[in-house]
């Protein structure tokens, strides 16, 4: 610090302004003369309005020629490159306010090499543009003139989608008529006419038919105020600006625009002060007569809206306290504001959230940009905007792009866009794209929310609740739970359910990129505490769905207080179990395996009764692929005979003997009995399904045999009533009903309701084969209370079908088919076909008979 304060020194030593340093409390300040700092002098002369156009031509020349290369070059701090940008901006508008001048003038031969000059490093600006083409034409150069112009049409079109603004448009329509006329100026009116900067409406502008209706119905008496908010690319300014548009001739007094650059790359953000400046300069107010303070300016602005209709759009603001000083008084005023964050502090004000665009309006966008192509291949465009996400600004970079590579096909654009990992890249232009209007908005996030967003774009699932974010981010859920608040205010993230937030498919690939700002150690054990948040609170979770299968569980951690009852704790199941299924392929997959088989043991009860039979495949083909991995028989002889039993469940009874077999293999050559012994329970099913009896009855009784040596009480309860189904196929009912009140002792003694329901149905369909059909309908009630009380839809089905069958049986065929149907839509909706099956003959028996 005191070498670089020393050399500063010599530096104003040298300038002979040694005494222009000073110490102060908070560090040294300096304080320049008059005419020794270049940027005031700059200021001073560029802002001066003259009467006389060539003093302020003169003017503008001096103010221009104190540049000498790019602001701040030497400077490497790191508010250089946006303070860089807006000081670049000033001077090119100098710069166009000066050609305006030089064109009035006549001279515009010497114009054209130095706007030549300036576009080469500025290709999209607009009004540059349109002065060259100007130039051009007056000096007989007219065909150079519309080449000119078309190279920016075309430019314009390819990096940024967009089509030339009104002013533009004018320019070129002066040129292809041949006449010379003065430039027009976006935003200028002759005087005494309504001062307008509006900026052009864009031509193909999609749907938003109902936030139109919205907007316009806000128009009134009174000083109306709406705040559009939407994540980055939604096309908040877009509807701002249309709705302006529609609504321009009910103000007469003004039309006024300020992008407040919140989110502008390159750009510093303006500031309230300089934003009430340029709305009372629109309005005609001097530059001499604007105050220098904040509230005499906010103050000036109310007084000037006072009686008048000015529709004011504020664009781009980056929180309420932003805008709130630029808001008005008692006034018949318009105001339009849009931000990527909710202004819910704002009293006053109508609050508009964007949401993606629905499908049609995305298409007819597209469509437009496209043209004929995007016709020919409807099913292609279906897919490009749902790789794009339904969101505007993507939408139209890959129509863009399309629309200027002829020899691509629709479909060809899809299949680029498939692979997440260069979605980003695709949708992105020379200039800005997808990924960097996200950018901004990640920029302006606070250092917890930023690292909340990164660690969420590692989270294998679709969405998530606070104490997951918690677990994932190593935070206190109530914290978690705010900084997810604070994310979906910015529209970083989306809630499509109270306490569940999600991300935009883009901004999911967004963040998952930025997550590789983290240490990978870090990435690891926030992955480390997610699986483990995952298995304890499943295991939680399926402790009180089936307190007597507990001892099946692994042994892992249990939160403290998790569920106040049964019913949470499926609730919790059922909003989870993709993101669980997910997590644990996840983990497979990155070579955390145990984890898998863990979530695969702990989940399968639930994943089993609830006939959710792809994500039990996914979930014990991973478990299986975990068990090789990590070259543990044992656990691979339990993901087999997982397998097995979800091939059972869907009918295919080829897959779950093999499943079964290998099982048995694999838990024999490492010693595994009770692997044994589940594997025998399972292939004695499938045999006896099959018609194989002897074989089944065979494997039953070596599984039966060994669980009563290990002393396992459930196993031996589960085979005793499967071995009971087996006898009842052979026809033996007696034997079987036997086995199955055998089996509900058991379940009775170890507490296991579900097993209980279990043996209650088999043992009603005993008895109905007995000839006991009142009997038979009293063990089905049982059943189908204890099936209805743990939510369990597929028992429900299988003791309605026993249910109305024993029914039929008193002769009572009115409530018969009432069950029947129940049965069907139990079955229907869990997909359990041999239900289904069941139902639908009872209900053709039944109209048969009728």
């Amino acid at each position: 610090m005191h070498a670089a304060l020393a050399a500063i020194r010599r530096v104003l030593r040298a300038a002979g302004a040694a005494d222009q340093i000073r110490t102060s409390v908070a560090g040294y300040v300096l304080t320049p003369r008059p005419g020794q700092l270049d940027l005031e002098d700059f200021t001073s002369l560029a802002a001066t309005a003259e009467d006389d156009p060539r003093q302020a031509a003169r003017r503008l020349r001096s103010a221009l020629e104190l540049w000498r290369g790019p602001a701040l070059a030497d400077v490497q701090a790191h508010y250089a490159p946006a303070a860089r940008a807006r000081l670049e901006d000033r001077r090119l508008a100098a710069v166009e306010r000066l050609a305006d001048l030089e064109l009035a003038a006549g001279r515009h031969e010497e114009l054209i090499d130095r706007l030549g000059a300036e576009l080469a490093g500025h290709p999209l600006r607009e009004r540059l543009t349109g002065q060259l083409m100007l130039a051009l034409h007056r000096a007989g150069r007219q065909a150079d003139a519309l080449s000119a112009g078309r190279g920016y049409r075309a430019r314009l079109a390819r990096e940024q989608g967009l089509d030339p603004g009104p002013a533009f448009l004018s320019v070129e329509e002066t040129v292809l008529r041949g006449d010379a006329g003065p430039p027009v100026r976006a935003g200028e009116s002759p005087k005494g006419k309504t001062p307008t900067f509006l900026p052009y409406d864009v031509a193909d502008f999609a749907g938003r038919t109902a936030e139109l209706t919205q907007l316009i119905a806000a128009d009134g008496a009174g000083p109306s105020i709406t705040a559009i908010d939407g994540m980055a690319g939604i096309g908040k300014t877009a509807l701002a600006v249309r709705a302006a548009h529609h609504l321009a001739d009910h103000y007469p007094d003004g039309r006024l625009f300020v992008d407040l650059h919140a989110h502008t790359a390159g750009r510093q953000q303006v500031t309230t002060s300089e934003a009430l400046e340029a709305l009372l300069r629109q309005l005609g107010i001097h530059a001499e007569a604007v105050p220098a303070r904040l509230e005499e300016r906010a103050a000036l602005w109310r007084a000037e809206l006072a009686g008048r209709r000015v529709l004011v759009v504020l664009d781009n603001a980056a929180d309420s306290a932003h805008v709130r000083p630029l808001l008005p008084g008692p006034s018949g005023s318009l105001f339009l504001i849009t931000s990527r964050r909710r202004l819910t502090d704002l009293d006053g004000v109508r609050s508009l959230p964007m949401e993606v665009l629905p499908a049609a309006d995305a298409t007819g966008l597209f469509t437009r940009i496209v043209g004929e192509r995007a016709v020919r291949e409807p099913d292609a465009v279906a897919e490009v905007l749902l790789l794009c996400g339904f969101l505007p600004l993507a939408v139209r970079i890959a129509g863009a792009r399309l629309r200027h590579r002829p020899r691509w096909s629709v479909a060809y654009l899809a299949q680029r866009l498939r692979d997440e990992r260069r979605r980003l890249s695709e949708l992105a232009t020379a200039e800005r794209g997808v990924a960097a209007a996200f950018a901004l908005s990640y920029e302006q996030l606070e250092e917890t929310e930023r690292h909340l967003f990164r660690l969420l774009g590692l989270h294998p699932g679709r969405d998530v609740a606070p104490p997951a974010a918690a677990a994932l981010a190593g935070l206190g859920v109530a914290e978690a739970e705010d900084t997810l608040e604070a994310l979906l205010d910015t529209h970083m993230l989306q809630q499509h359910e109270p306490g569940r937030y999600r991300f935009h498919d883009l901004l999911r690939q967004y963040a998952h990129d930025t997550a590789a700002e983290e240490p990978s150690h870090e990435r690891h054990a926030a992955l480390t505490r997610l699986l483990d948040h995952h298995l304890s609170t499943a295991s939680a979770a399926m402790d009180l769905l089936y307190p007597d299968s507990a001892h099946r569980r692994p042994a892992t951690a249990r939160p403290a207080t998790c569920f106040r009852d049964a019913a949470e704790a499926r609730a919790w199941l059922d909003a989870e179990r993709g993101n669980l299924v997910r997590s644990a392929a996840h983990a497979c997959d990155t070579g955390r395996p145990a984890h898998t088989g863990l979530l695969a043991t702990t989940l399968y009860r639930y994943l089993y009764d609830h006939a959710l039979h792809d994500d039990a495949r996914t979930l014990h083909g991973k478990a299986l692929a975990a068990a090789r991995r990590l070259a543990d028989p044992e656990k691979e002889s339990r993901a087999l005979t997982d397998l097995g039993w979800v091939h059972r469940s869907q009918g295919d009874h080829r897959l779950a003997a093999e499943s079964f077999e290998q099982a048995l293999a694999v838990a024999g050559t490492a010693g595994d009995r009770r692997g044994q012994a589940r594997a025998l329970t399972g292939l004695g099913d499938v045999r006896a399904a099959a018609g194989d009896h002897e074989a089944a009855l065979g494997a039953l009784r070596r599984s039966l045999e060994v669980f009563r040596e290990l002393g396992d009480r459930f196993g031996e309860a589960v085979t005793t009533d499967y071995l009971g189904a087996a006898h009842e196929r052979q026809g033996r009912f007696a034997e079987a009903a036997g086995l199955h009140r055998e089996a509900l002792d058991l379940f009775r003694a170890i507490g296991s309701r579900g097993g209980e329901a279990d043996a209650l149905h088999h043992l009603g369909i005993a008895c109905l084969r007995l000839d006991r059909p009142a009997e038979a309908g009293e063990h089905h009630g049982d059943a189908l209370e204890l099936y209805r009380r743990f939510g369990y839809r597929r028992g429900e089905a299988k003791a309605l079908n026993g249910l109305a069958t024993a029914a039929l049986a008193l002769g009572q065929a009115g409530r018969a088919r009432h069950l029947y149907r129940d049965a069907l839509d139990a079955a229907v909706e869990v997909g359990d076909l041999a239900e289904q099956s069941r139902a639908r003959a009872g209900l053709s028996h039944l109209a048969g008979s009728s």
